[in-house]
Order: C-alpha cells, then sequence, then structure tokens
C-alpha cells in the first residue's frame, strides 16, 4: 500500500474561513488544486493537504470537496480523524473501510457512506478492486461537537433520482437516508437533456451545487453560467434559481445553514 507520498487526509480539519461573498461563487474544475501521486489523482475544491487557497479554504460548514481517482488495490493506510463529517459517494469500483470503532464495510458504486468522526476516530480506506475507484469525498464542520464517533452507509437506487432530487444525507435520523451531526442536506439528481427545475432557497440558507458530470445552463436574476463535469457553484442571498440541462447530467446539491 503506498505511504511515503501520502496526501495528508487528517489535516486541515480547522474551521478557518476564507473567500470574498458573491451571490453566485463560481469554481470551475479547471481551477481547482491537483495532486498527481501516482496512485491517486485528486481534485481539490478547498484547500488541503499541500494545496493551500486562502479564496478557498471553506464555504459554510462545506470544508472538503474532492474527488479521487484510486488505483486498484491501493489507498490510504490507517490515518486519525476529529471532529467532522465525513461523507463518500463512490461512483465508480469500491471502497474498503476500517476504523477503530470496530465499523467496516465495503462501500460499492451507487453507495454513500458517512463517518462522524467526533471526539476522534482512526480509519482506513482501500480501494477494494483491481481497476481504478472514482469517488468524491466532502468533509462537513460539524454542528455538535465532542459526539462518540460512529460509521454507517447506504445503497440509493438511482431510478429514485431521475428527474427528482433524491435525498441522501441530512441531520435528521431516517430509513431513507444517512443521518450526520450539521443542519445540512445532500441530494442527488440525475438530468436528461432538457430537463429544466427552479430551486428555491430558504432564508439563511445556502447552496452548493456540484456538477458530477453533464452540462447544465443555471440562471439567476442577474445572472446565467454554463457549469460542466467537475464544476461547482456556492449560491446565496437569493430566493431561487434555475437550471436547464443541456445533456445528460449528474449533480449534487448541498443545503447548507
Amino acid at each position: 500500500m503506498p505511504s511515503s507520498r501520502l496526501p495528508a487526509r487528517n489535516r486541515n480539519d480547522g474551521l478557518v474561513a476564507g473567500g470574498d461573498e458573491k451571490l453566485l461563487k463560481l469554481r470551475s474544475a479547471q481551477d481547482r488544486g491537483t495532486a498527481d501521486y501516482g496512485w491517486l489523482k485528486a481534485c481539490y475544491s478547498f484547500s488541503f493537504g499541500e494545496y493551500q487557497d486562502p479564496k478557498w479554504m471553506r464555504w459554510r460548514s462545506l470544508r472538503v470537496m474532492n474527488e479521487d481517482r484510486i488505483a486498484g488495490n491501493t489507498g490510504f493506510p490507517a490515518h486519525p480523524h476529529r471532529e467532522m463529517e465525513i461523507i463518500t459517494i463512490v461512483l465508480k469500483g469500491s471502497i474498503a473501510h476500517q476504523d477503530s470503532t470496530g465499523g467496516e464495510g465495503v462501500i460499492q458504486a451507487g453507495e454513500i457512506q458517512v463517518m462522524s468522526a467526533g471526539r476522534g476516530v482512526v480509519h482506513s480506506e482501500r480501494n477494494a478492486e483491481d481497476s481504478e475507484l472514482h469517488l468524491y469525498q466532502i468533509w462537513l464542520i460539524p454542528g455538535t461537537h465532542g459526539v462518540n464517533a460512529r460509521y454507517d452507509q447506504m445503497a440509493f437506487d438511482p431510478k429514485d433520482r431521475s428527474g427528482q432530487w433524491q435525498l441522501m444525507v441530512s441531520n435528521e435520523e431516517s430509513e431513507k437516508c444517512l443521518m450526520i451531526h450539521q443542519d445540512a442536506r445532500i441530494m442527488r439528481r440525475n438530468f436528461l437533456p432538457g430537463d429544466q427545475d427552479e430551486i428555491t432557497i430558504n432564508s439563511g440558507r445556502g447552496h452548493w451545487l456540484q456538477v458530477i458530470s453533464g452540462d447544465i445552463s443555471l440562471e439567476s436574476e442577474s445572472e446565467k453560467h454554463n457549469l460542466k463535469s467537475g464544476d461547482g457553484v456556492a449560491i446565496e442571498a437569493i430566493e431561487k434559481y434555475s437550471i436547464h440541462s443541456l445533456a445528460e447530467s449528474d449533480l449534487l446539491l448541498f443545503d447548507l445553514a
């Protein structure tokens, strides 16, 4: 297992804010930070490990948005975390997880893993297959600190996000989604070409939209932008915006306090 050039998974658990204020703040795929360790190729929407950008430290409670590609039968050896909600969304392949609470499992494409690091946890992550693993790993700063570490995973039917938003993560316990210790909801939706949606933002909240794949047009009353695979955008201080899909598209939506 590679370790000599291990990126610091457990760094930057801090609460440092950064960035200027805009109604729609774009984070294009090509402007993200990158790292290539041979066995790991990563793109960072926010500062992470050796990549540091004071304008992109976090947005609201969203601290990490990493798109990782991990070579077969490689991964991260045991490393610590504390006070962070860590969500792993597997897009292709499968990842094996083990942690110091006794939690373990293999997360397949279409499944999501949530780990609340709480007062502290040590875990390892490893590509469980010979072929490349593709995933998003997301960190949210918790709203409640000092909790016991916990781990959970769940499979989500792709049919339930075709033409509608599928709730996958929230701060409420439910049999239909995973729970985290933060006032946040994470949703996913698949769009066909020509699909449209108008989205309302509740007062005091903000949205982060991440394009997993595809091509969309995002429009508010004052702005219009085209977003493609890997692009993200922070949206706040407006009541609503619309999405028009220009191709088959797969989107993540974060509704954050």
